[in-house]
């Protein structure tokens, strides 16, 4: 054996071996009871970062169950990402000085397809990397034509449903990129600024009321000014009628109890179309929704003369202006949250549009009947509240997006009779209501995670025959912990009204990994680890241990170089301890097996740990798993038995490469390849370790 452990040359060795040999897929154990993990698609518009190697749990996992003789099938898969992946290429438009204006809807698809397939190859190879098995076989992109045709499905039976439906409502709309969000993706950060205090005239010329807000730019689209009716200082002037400053419109003073009371003066404008609230009580009060912002992020021209302006732009005008007419009353300084697009950070405008929306409070039913009832169990436990609590107070989905990139929404609007159509896809020739041939498309897109909500099943019906009959539900949904709600709570949603049954038995989830300061990895921060430069600097082994190595299970976890050293050196003492072991030629072959009272020991110690391993890997405390392998090697078989033999090597050899071998079929999960190469040289049965049976199993 070499004296050094050369770590690059043996990977590609061993994964090349591995994929070959079809150990990947779970033919391998063709009789086994099924076990099915669904990787979590990556996004398709990027190279991994080291976040994403925490894929090792889902390894762990598999390797784990493979071994136990299950027919075990992690299914791989990328993401198309949507608005994502679409922002990303903007900015590498921005770079020659391009942008999306400059294409048509269909060049633009066709060169995002182009440089998404580019990233494609080099995160493959990154999971090849750092030895994930999954089976390449059945690998699934979330705009396969089989996937996009599943999707449409369940669109048209939801809208056949009435779980679907179009209107025009009040949307988080991020005006620099030109899309609308669902409430998950808008970002809420404090904000300083100004609280201002305008009188609003009584039309009678008796004086005035004033309103407290922090958006005097709206003003042109009030309805109502709203008091609470338990407020007693305003009972006696509900119902009486305003002039709206700046406009010659009138408008009435109304009763409402979801005004605050201690908010400013107590009385606020009511602008429908541009506020949530002020949405719903425009909406239970029939009050005119008046938009004044559009699209582009600009005043309209019912802002008469501030029209064409942003509204920061606007607001100090509009205030100025109403401090010249004597109706500003004071400004205070005023610390509140407000709403943010998550990519580029600007400000999300409540604004009306027309969009398809999911009425979900059947679908949150039972996804919360599920957890409860045990049927899906959440680890760690404690990430239950989170879900419950979401899904107790959740909204209809926004699953529009006004974007290229993704899959278009297969709905067509009858210019004759205004009614929509919805297929799986295929073109409608004519208007089944009106038999007009006079039909529009709509152009949007959907919410990726509407799409991704349903890979579960998805990848299952599209892969090979009889998959989706064997491996669903499939066992586990491992993944961060930030997207419990995002993806994993619509998975069950979905998944339970497609199927009948829940996407996954058991939801674990993995903290984050943050660069060495203890900072999210951010490409605009510029602190993202690239994940082969931590394998080619450390070894792919050694980067998964030091993942699950002395972090409790579902915590946060800085990269640390000290703790990738560390278990890099626990790599090199697994190729000395085997060194010393496979090495070893007996000098008298006929030399007497002695089985010693430190054999005894030392076997029973061994075979504790299996249990032990065994019991932390099925109740998903990988550390604890980890940390036992790591303390018995190092410490009980390397620094005490080892020590203990060298006197009587040839009567203890057995007993060495027994203990040596089951610590590498217990370590083989979360190191795989150098498991794999020490076990080939030491007596065993089978082709390789990753199919060899797990110790005491």
């Amino acid at each position: 054996m070499d004296k050094i452990y050369k770590q690059s040359e043996i990977e590609a060795k061993w994964y090349k071996f591995w994929e070959e040999q079809g150990f990947f897929k779970p033919e391998v154990n063709p009789d086994g009871e099924p076990y099915t993990i669904i990787l979590p698609p990556p996004n398709a518009n990027a190279p991994l970062h080291f976040g994403h190697a925490m894929y090792v749990i889902e390894d762990i996992l598999i390797r784990y169950k493979r071994m136990q003789g299950y027919s075990a099938l992690w299914l791989p898969g990328s993401d198309h990402a949507g608005f994502e992946t679409q922002y990303v290429f903007e900015k590498h438009l921005e770079k020659q000085g391009k942008s999306r204006f400059d294409y048509d809807r269909d060049t633009l698809y066709k060169l995002i397809w182009d440089f998404v397939q580019e990233n494609t190859g080099t995160m493959e190879n990154q999971l090849r990397r750092l030895g994930y098995s999954v089976d390449w076989s059945r690998m699934k992109f979330t705009l396969d034509p089989d996937i996009v045709k599943v999707v449409y499905k369940t669109f048209k039976r939801l809208f056949e449903d009435g779980l679907i439906y179009r209107s025009n409502r009040l949307v988080n709309y991020c005006t620099f990129n030109g899309t609308s969000f669902s409430d998950l993706e808008v970002n809420y950060v404090e904000k300083q600024d100004k609280l201002y205090f305008i009188k609003y005239p009584f039309a009678d010329g008796t004086g005035s009321i004033t309103i407290a807000t922090t958006r005097p730019e709206t003003l042109f689209g009030d309805s109502a000014v709203a008091v609470n009716p338990e407020d007693s200082r305003y009972q006696d002037i509900i119902g009486q009628t305003l002039i709206l400053p700046l406009t010659n419109r009138h408008i009435q003073i109304i009763a409402d109890l979801r005004v605050e009371k201690d908010f400013g003066t107590g009385a606020v404008k009511i602008t429908p179309a541009h506020d949530p609230l002020d949405y719903e009580i425009g909406r239970d009060n029939n009050l005119e929704q008046i938009t004044v912002i559009g699209f582009d992020g600009k005043l309209k021209e019912v802002a008469q003369k501030f029209a064409g302006m942003y509204p920061k732009q606007a607001r100090d005008a509009v205030v100025e202006e109403l401090n010249q007419l004597g109706l500003v009353e004071k400004a205070e300084d005023y610390t509140h949250r407000i709403g943010t697009c998550y990519k580029c950070g600007k400000p999300i405008e409540p604004l009306l549009l027309e969009q398809w929306f999911i009425d979900v409070k059947s679908l949150s039913r039972k996804a919360i009947k599920a957890v409860k009832t045990g049927e899906i169990k959440i680890y760690p436990k404690n990430w239950e509240t989170t879900y419950f609590r979401w899904l107790e107070n959740i909204k209809d989905w926004n699953i529009s997006r006004q974007i290229v990139w993704g899959m278009q929404i297969p709905a067509w609007f009858c210019n004759k009779c205004s009614e929509w159509i919805v297929t799986e896809g295929e073109v409608p020739e004519k208007c089944p209501n009106c038999q007009n041939s006079s039909l529009e498309r709509d152009t949007d897109v959907f919410d990726t995670w509407f799409s991704s909500g349903q890979w579960p099943y998805a990848t299952l019906q599209s892969t090979k025959e009889g998959d989706f009959e064997k491996f669903y539900p499939t066992s586990v949904m491992e993944t961060m912990y930030d997207i419990l709600l995002f993806w994993v709570a619509r998975m069950i949603m979905l998944g339970i009204y497609a199927t009948g049954k829940v996407p996954f038995k058991n939801i674990v989830l993995h903290g984050k990994v943050l660069d060495p300061l203890g900072q999210k990895m951010s490409k605009s921060k510029g602190n993202v680890v690239n994940s082969i430069e931590i394998v080619e600097q450390y070894g792919a082994d050694a980067a998964r241990m030091a993942l699950v190595y002395g972090t409790a299970f579902g915590h946060d976890q800085a990269l640390s170089h000290p703790k990738l050293q560390a278990m890099r050196n626990f790599t090199n003492k697994l190729w000395n301890i085997g060194r010393f072991i496979i090495e070893f030629k007996p000098e008298d072959s006929a030399n007497k097996f002695s089985f010693h009272s430190d054999d005894q020991e030392i076997i029973k110690k061994t075979q504790e740990l299996s249990v032990k391993v065994s019991t932390a890997l099925d109740q998903y405390r990988f550390h604890d798993a980890a940390d036992s392998l790591y303390e018995f090697i190092w410490h009980q078989f390397a620094d005490k038995y080892l020590e203990s033999v060298k006197n009587r090597r040839s009567e203890a050899q057995p007993t060495l490469e027994y203990v040596f071998k089951t610590c590498l079929e217990l370590l083989h999960p979360f190191m795989p390849f150098i498991t794999e190469e020490l076990w080939q040289k030491l007596p065993h049965q089978g082709e390789s370790i990753m199919i060899a049976k797990w110790p005491n199993s």
